[in-house]
């Protein structure tokens, strides 16, 4: 009978699994099948493209790609900037939360999320329209207060694709912590007021230590969707090609790779590269902020 329960339960994970082997495993399997792979043509190009098996050659190729190692180390530069301001603004409008009371937390909570509701590509077009020295509120403003700045130019576009990125993910990462905020004893809050601590020190000494988990948490998912960043460059590309090229960002090199040279195996392979290199960077992390934990 036990066993029984045990099949019946297991049975409702049957959509989870079919959906993760069709989704996910499949996928993945076949972007690994396309990357051993390349398409050459005959003669001088003009006969019939054939497909050879060439094994890792597509990612020999990849590794000495300096387009795309050079988009990797500029978006891994920008992620040491971004990420840690996005997520200090997170905790502190999380403490901030936790230390007012559970109605007025709700209605800022609310508040906070609108943004990261709005679909990433909609929030990039509104954020660009309001950059633009053409229609935007944003140059104006600036020259009231004596700034001349264009948001389109090289020395300005990764502020304000930063910019961009901090609003949309600040409340998604603001709910993490808040709510393992919720798990802190509230004895030792009183108990540390008694001991005469101001409500700066329970929040560095107490309230931080036990949020570690979280942090840790939404610093990997941030750095996984790092390197993923895709639809901001491209809609600035749009408006400012001069600015952004083709080969910013590596998805926009796998996306121009498969859909505009038609070079699928390379970018399958680039895909694959890309994977691994974000499966190693978020072990790492894990691993040296468990350590410091530890």
């Amino acid at each position: 009978m036990i066993r029984s329960l045990r099949w019946k339960g297991a049975a409702f994970t049957v959509p989870f699994q079919l959906g993760f082997v069709f989704l996910y495993l499949l996928p993945i399997g076949y972007a690994i099948h396309q990357s051993l792979f390349l398409q050459k043509q005959s003669g001088l190009g003009l006969g019939g493209a054939t497909t050879e098996f060439v094994g890792l050659e597509n990612y020999q190729q990849g590794l000495t790609d300096s387009a795309f190692m050079t988009s990797i180390l500029r978006v891994v530069l920008f992620a040491c900037v971004q990420i840690p301001f996005m997520l200090l603004v997170s905790l502190v409008l999380a403490l901030f939360l936790d230390a007012v009371t559970s109605k007025v937390a709700g209605r800022f909570r609310i508040m906070l999320l609108v943004p990261y509701m709005i679909p990433g590509v909609v929030a990039a077009i509104v954020w660009i329209n309001l950059y633009s020295p053409e229609v935007g509120p944003l140059t104006p403003l600036g020259e009231l207060f004596g700034f001349d700045w264009n948001f389109f130019d090289p020395s300005m576009v990764w502020p304000a694709i930063g910019n961009l990125l901090t609003w949309h993910g600040i409340g998604y990462n603001m709910v993490i912590i808040y709510s393992a905020l919720q798990g802190v004893p509230r004895e030792l809050f009183e108990a540390a007021r008694l001991d005469g601590a101001s409500e700066l020190r329970i929040a560095l000494s107490i309230k931080v230590p036990f949020v570690r988990g979280a942090l840790v948490l939404t610093a990997l998912l941030s750095i996984i969707q790092m390197l993923q960043i895709f639809n901001e460059p491209a809609l600035f590309r749009n408006v400012t090609p001069e600015t952004i090229s083709d080969s910013f960002t590596p998805i926009m090199i796998i996306y121009n790779q498969a859909f505009n040279a038609a070079n699928y195996h390379y970018a399958a392979a680039l895909s694959v590269l890309l994977a691994l290199m974000l499966g190693v960077a978020s072990f790492l992390f894990y691993r040296l902020t468990s350590r410091e934990a530890d």
